[in-house]
């Protein structure tokens, strides 16, 4: 089974959507890839993209498009702004050739070469997409079948994937008890496991450079998010609501919750900023991306002892939380509803918390077990496809609950009935007993409840 590396679960990315955003992008690159290296591009004339499931149901509220011609263009998430991004979708919008890698230009009709299959779900995931490249002639120079499978991770019907490490560590683990075992044969903390096998796959400097590039990304996030007002995006006619009360929480008073407040404001932030578009982290996908940054906003300015190294220590176990659930469940909200995302989320986070702390590998456990065990059947029902109601509150919500969860942890005697094994398999059948109405469709609870306007 692949290690799932820091660098995989943590992408900078943009907005709305690991899934339906990060992921598409990411498979039309392998795409064009792929092209280029068989020295094809040249004779593009066409390139079509079917969308099936959850990605044709809910692919437009979710900026799917905008990907796809990114992505096409040979533009990865990381690498272009949210202002470049909009200015060239609106340019091919406009009438500009779609430059095939970046190299080669070709006529792009979305009304023609976007195919919306709303009534068809694929075997190999809720959300696939079918890529063809033609030849003037009519000739298929490639066809290629992938699955956006969350968290920006990408897999072909073959079995190739972007977005994952393939490569061998030092301390392989497929379970929770198998990684506590190893840490304590290993006499060190979880987190000191995972760093481990960083090390195996880059310098230590290389890691420590990304570990800093992601706090700065979501530290930067927060602020966009703190002090941009206005509507959102994409008709519901929401409003940002964070920067107002985050001026309200500053103001100051006696309230003895005002931390908690403060923590609402953050994930809030966040999020409104990855419902506009905007540079976020995966973490582990974009829906959920408020949970992890608002935690760590909490340990930064209210914990006695806080520190960069307290934050490091967060990250890899958050890693080490965030890998179990992709190897033996799923973060997809498509495959498994939200307790797939803001449920995983708030998982790492409070065992990540526990680790910031100093804590204990079996309160970290228990921590991780607490985030998920009340996020339990979360339904993924978007109000018009959109990464706004509930999707904002939702992660503040998953935030606080990080924090009650690791408190508990560290309070406890370490003894708990429910392992993280067994919450992590439980989570998991809960998802495939779910109906797909309720797993990022928009096809049922919220997402029909609310008449838009």
């Amino acid at each position: 089974m692949p290690y799932t590396s820091l660098v995989d679960l943590f992408k900078v990315g943009l907005g709305p959507s690991s899934s339906h955003t990060v992921g598409p992008m990411r498979a039309c690159n392998m795409f064009v890839e792929e092209l280029r290296l068989a020295g094809a591009i040249e004779r593009v004339e066409r390139i079509a993209v079917d969308l099936y499931g959850s990605l044709a149901l809910t692919g437009r509220g979710h900026g799917t498009d905008r990907a796809l011609l990114l992505g096409l263009e040979g533009h990865r998430p990381d690498g272009i702004e949210p202002n470049e991004a909009e200015q060239r979708v609106a340019q091919i919008r406009g009438g500009d050739p779609l430059r095939v890698a970046g190299v080669h230009g070709i006529a792009f009709d979305e009304t023609r070469d976007i195919v919306w299959r709303v009534r068809e779900v694929l075997p190999m995931h809720a959300n696939c997409m079918r890529v063809v490249a033609e030849a003037a002639d009519g000739t298929v120079l490639l066809e290629r079948l992938y699955a956006s499978i969350g968290g920006g991770f990408v897999i072909t019907e073959g079995g190739a994937s972007e977005g994952a490490t393939q490569a061998a560590v030092p301390h392989a683990f497929t379970s929770a008890a198998e990684l506590l075992a190893i840490a304590g044969h290993e006499r060190q903390a979880v987190w000191q496991i995972v760093l481990a096998n960083e090390d195996a796959l880059r310098t230590r400097s290389e890691t420590d450079s990304y570990l800093d590039r992601i706090l700065e990304t979501m530290r930067r996030c927060a602020e966009r998010g703190l002090e941009t007002e206005g509507v959102l995006p994409g008709g519901l006619n929401v409003r940002r609501r964070a920067p107002r009360l985050y001026r309200r929480v500053m103001s100051g008073g006696n309230d003895v919750l005002a931390a908690m407040d403060y923590v609402n404001v953050i994930a809030m932030a966040v999020n409104e900023e990855n419902a506009a578009g905007g540079r976020v982290v995966t973490a582990p996908t974009n829906g959920a991306a408020g949970v992890i940054p608002a935690v760590l906003h909490y340990y930064r300015r209210y914990l006695d002892g806080a520190s960069r190294e307290g934050e490091v220590r967060f990250l890899l176990t958050a890693t080490a939380i965030g890998g179990l659930y992709k190897a033996n469940a799923s973060i997809s909200g498509a495959e498994v509803g939200c307790q797939g995302e803001v449920g995983v989320a708030c998982s790492m986070a409070a065992g990540g918390l526990v680790a910031a702390l100093g804590g204990s590998n079996a309160q970290v456990e228990n921590a991780a077990e607490i985030g998920m065990e009340h996020s339990l059947g979360m339904t993924c029902d978007p109000i018009g496809g959109l990464v706004q109601v509930p999707c904002i509150e939702r992660n503040a919500v998953g935030a606080v609950r990080a924090i009650h969860a690791a408190r508990m942890a560290m309070e406890d005697a370490g003894d708990h009935v429910v392992s993280l094994d067994r919450v992590i398999e439980v989570m998991y059948r809960t998802g495939l007993d779910m109906q797909s109405a309720y797993k990022e469709t928009s096809l049922g609870g919220l997402a029909v409840s609310v008449v838009e306007c």
